[in-house]
This record gives structure tokens, C-alpha cells and sequence, in this order.
């Protein structure tokens, strides 16, 4: 197939695959607007970005089967308009709880499209055309994330919070009649229903699922200490285990754990899971921020964090340039370890940060982003052979959305543990011996007893603000603590990079492959 024959077809898939990513954060500097019009708590509004992830995170490793059973065209049409409907039913949401089961299904009908683009990348360019297939797929990855709160700031403040699901319903048909119309890649074969690992595909789901509401809920509930997060960890471990042991034994199993034997994929699994980490959690931690510790609006968030969307803009075109004269382990170390210093970045945050403090951090994140994720397209699934590039697609794919839910998960626990400690630490040094504190709640207290008239009164108020102020500095120092959980993950995985082989790019697979 020529170049130009593939141009299109391809074009129309990646406007799928763009808006099934940046769903995943579009909603990140909206989430107090979309809390308060739900009638949400806090505690709850995590679950808007972390049901799209998960059930995104339990559909895509079974892309690939779903794949040769239906075809790569109609399976990205059902996904397609699946999609465009749960958008529709999200922006419809009345309480917290069909919002959450709704980005449920949004992640769950979509989640193909985003595998999808990457194994028909393989299809529709050969050879050297294939650097810029990765870069687009990588690009697309990297980015629609980063632009999604920037995105969804300017829509709530300017339409509102349900505007963040609407705006799908256009592209969504589009896209349907699009793939529909062009995308001849493989033909269907029922006949896979039959054979199919069903009980792979429930162990599959109960293992991720039940591992995510471990990961999400624990620190709310004191981790193992409440029955219900013993007996969810207990059956996920249980239920990946047998997955992994069925995968391994049944003849067809719906995810090609065996492609981990290869090298550079086990290697570009985990690089890819690292990334995912870097990616959504940094993303889901700097919206947070700006929204509860500065107050900022959704629209100014997304400004604040508009410098890396533009940045990784900016970094595509040096990475295309130089993808073909540079070796592709020293292109993707250098992403991983500019990701890494970024995050070192942001342990210096402080409770004034806003888009100028802001911006070198981001910038050290964004420029850099599609050198993490390009590369190991070429480097981790371009050293497979064509016929198992949808199996192992699939559970690629899976790796960095996964890293994305575990990283949310995680520092969404950073947060809370370490929130409450620097807040008793804190609260330990504001004792009459301590001078300073004595000083500004003494002048805390002349002011608000003027203002309110009362002494008792002012005295009351100044107490409070000072423990506000309290709470402002540990909240913000439990920020850098997640950060540099982040920026730990890094410096260890970084290093991975240069035990991955050099590999020349497959030929096209062939028609028979499908």
C-alpha cells in the first residue's frame, strides 16, 4: 500500500485515538466545577478520571483479539460510536455516581481505538516512513493528555463543566463515518468466538479492576486495616495470578503474555508503564494543585499548564529530525531522564507556584515527552514480528495506561499520608515558645477582632487562620513528596533504556496476518 493510499484512513483513526486520550484528562481542571455540580465529595472526584482509566485499562489488552474477531474497521466503529454515546450520557450525569459509571463506559467503548492506531501504524507505512508513524502515534500519546486540562479549563469556564463531553459528539460521528468509509485493513472471523478465553478475559477484568479500587480507595481506608481492601487485594493477586498461569498454558489466549519474552518488549513494557506514571500523574497532580491550594479557576489552570502541551508541540519536530540519524535507546533515555529532572523541578514547589514558576518544570516535561513514548513504539513492539503485533499491542498499551492509573493511585496516597504528616509536624512547633507564630496570631487577631467587633470572636477567627495556613504548607509540601516519588520511579527505570537491542523495522505484514 502506498504512502499516500494510507495517509488518510490513518489520519481518521488518529482523531479517534486523540480524543479517547484527551478524555482522560480533559476533565483534570474541572474537577472542583464538576464536584460542586454534582453534589460531590472530594474524596469521590478522583473516580471521574480513574473509572475512564481503569476500565480503559481492562479493554485495551483485549484489542487485539477483539480485533481478529470483528476486524480492525468495525471494531474501531463500535468503539468509535460506543464512545461518542457514553460522551453524551456523561455530559446527561445528575449525581457523582452515574458520572463515575458513565466515564466507566466512556473508557471501556473507546479503549480499542487507542491500540488500534498502533498496530495499523505498521500496516499502512514501511520502512524508513515508519519513524514518522511512530512519531505521530507518539506525539498523539504524549500530548492529547498534556492538552487536555488546558482544553477542558477554557470549555468549563466558558460553556460549562458538561461541555467537556459534548464537544465528542461531532468529532465521535465524524470519525465513525470516516473509519467506516475508508479502513480496509482485515476481514472478520467469527468463528473466534468459539475458541475464545472467556475465563481469561474474566480473571483479566476482575484483577485489574480489583486491583485499582486497592490502589484508589487504600489510603482512604487505612489501607489493610479495612476488611474490604484485605479481601480486594486478596482476589486480586489470586485472580492475576491464575491470568497469568491461563495465559501461559491456553492455546489462543486473549493477551500474548508470551511476547515478554522477548527483550525489548518486556523492557518497553516497563518504560512504557514508567512513562504512563510520569504522564497522568503529573497531570492529575498539577490541576489539583492550582485548584485547592491556589484556588485557581478551571480556566486558569489550564493556562498554568498550557506550557506543556506547547512545549511537546515544539519537541515533535526535533525528534523526527533526529530519529533517523540517532540511535533511538539514546532519543528515549534522554526523554525519560529530562522527564525525571522535570520532576525534580517540581519538589521545589511552594504554595505562590502558578504558570511563571510553573513553566521551566513543564517545559523540562513537555519538550521531552514524545522522546519517551515514540521510541518504544519502534523499540519495544517493532521487534515483534507482524503476526503477534495485535496481541502484544494491546497489553503494550495497557502497560502505560496502567502506569497512569497505579501513579494516580499512588500519589493520590502520597498525598493524603503525607498531608496529615507534615500537618502534625507542623502543628507541633506552633507553641507559645514559638515567637513568630505568637507575633502573627497576635496581629491575625487585632484585625479580625476589628473587623468582627468581638474579642472571643477574633480570636477564634485568627485560630482558624492559622490553621488553614498550617494545612496550606503541609498540603504543599505533600505535593513535593509525590513529585519526588515520581522522579524516583525514573532514576530507576532510566537506566533500563540502554539494555534494549537496536532493531531494524518489520516488514508490512501481510495480508494473512490479519
Amino acid at each position: 500500500m502506498s504512502a499516500i493510499r494510507g495517509v488518510l484512513p490513518f489520519a481518521v483513526m488518529c482523531v479517534g485515538m486523540f480524543i479517547a486520550l484527551l478524555d482522560i484528562q480533559i476533565v483534570a481542571s474541572s474537577l472542583a466545577d464538576i464536584g460542586g455540580g454534582l453534589s460531590a465529595a472530594q474524596d469521590d472526584i478522583a473516580w471521574v478520571q480513574t473509572a475512564y482509566l481503569i476500565a480503559e485499562i481492562v479493554m485495551i489488552p483485549l484489542s487485539g483479539w477483539l480485533t481478529r474477531v470483528f476486524s480492525t474497521r468495525w471494531l474501531f466503529v463500535v468503539s468509535a460510536a460506543g464512545f461518542t454515546i457514553a460522551s453524551m450520557l456523561c455530559g446527561l450525569a445528575w449525581n457523582i455516581e452515574s458520572m463515575i459509571l458513565f466515564r466507566g463506559l466512556q473508557g471501556m467503548l473507546g479503549a480499542s481505538m487507542i491500540p488500534t492506531v498502533f498496530t495499523s501504524s505498521f500496516h499502512y507505512f514501511e520502512g524508513s516512513r515508519r519513524v514518522y508513524a511512530a512519531a505521530v502515534v507518539g506525539t498523539i500519546a504524549s500530548i492529547a493528555p498534556s492538552l487536555g486540562p488546558v482544553i477542558g479549563g477554557w470549555i468549563t469556564d466558558t460553556m460549562g463543566w458538561r461541555w467537556l463531553f459534548y464537544v465528542n459528539l461531532v468529532p465521535g460521528v465524524a470519525v465513525v463515518a470516516g473509519v467506516a468509509a475508508l479502513v480496509r485493513i482485515d476481514t472478520p472471523d467469527l468463528r473466534l468466538l468459539r475458541g475464545a478465553d472467556y475465563l481469561g478475559i474474566g480473571l483479566l477484568a476482575v484483577a485489574l479492576s480489583t486491583l485499582e479500587y486497592v490502589l484508589e480507595e487504600g489510603a482512604r481506608w487505612n489501607w489493610f486495616s479495612d476488611e474490604t481492601i484485605r479481601r480486594c487485594a486478596l482476589i486480586a493477586a489470586v485472580s492475576g495470578a491464575a491470568f497469568v498461569l491461563r495465559s501461559l498454558t491456553f492455546a489462543n489466549p486473549v493477551v500474548d503474555l508470551r511476547a515478554l519474552g522477548n527483550r525489548n518488549f518486556l523492557l518497553g513494557c516497563i518504560l512504557s508503564f514508567v512513562t504512563g506514571v510520569g504522564m497522568f500523574a503529573t497531570i492529575y497532580l498539577t490541576p489539583l494543585f492550582l485548584g485547592y491550594v491556589r484556588g485557581f479557576s478551571a480556566w486558569q489552570t489550564g493556562l498554568a499548564v498550557f506550557s506543556t502541551g506547547v512545549a511537546s508541540v515544539v519537541g515533535v519536530p526535533f525528534y523526527v529530525a533526529l530519529a533517523r540519524r540517532v540511535d533511538l535507546r539514546w532519543l528515549m533515555g534522554f526523554g525519560l531522564a529530562s522527564f525525571g529532572l522535570s520532576m525534580w523541578a517540581f519538589t521545589f514547589i511552594t504554595h505562590d507556584w502558578g504558570a511563571d514558576q510553573l513553566l521551566l518544570p513543564q517545559i523540562l516535561r513537555g519538550f521531552p515527552q514524545v522522546f519517551a513514548v515514540a521510541p518504544a513504539v519502534t523499540l519495544g513492539l517493532g521487534s515483534l514480528p507482524p503476526e503477534r503485533l495485535k496481541y502484544a499491542s494491546g497489553l503494550f498499551n495497557m502497560m502505560r495506561n496502567l502506569g497512569g492509573a497505579v501513579g494516580i493511585a499512588i500519589c493520590g496516597a502520597v498525598l493524603n499520608d503525607q498531608t496529615n504528616f507534615h500537618f502534625v509536624t507542623i502543628a507541633a512547633n506552633l507553641t507559645p515558645a514559638n515567637d513568630a507564630m505568637l507575633g502573627l496570631l497576635s496581629g491575625l487577631q487585632d484585625r479580625f477582632t476589628q473587623a468582627i467587633g468581638s474579642a472571643p470572636a477574633g480570636h477564634l477567627a485568627a485560630v482558624q487562620q492559622l490553621r488553614a495556613l498550617a494545612y496550606r504548607e503541609a498540603s504543599t509540601m505533600a505535593y513535593a513528596d509525590a513529585f519526588r516519588t515520581i522522579m524516583l520511579a525514573f532514576a530507576v527505570t532510566t537506566p533500563l533504556v540502554f539494555l534494549l537491542r537496536r532493531v531494524a523495522p518489520p516488514k508490512a505484514p501481510s495480508a494473512d496476518a490479519h
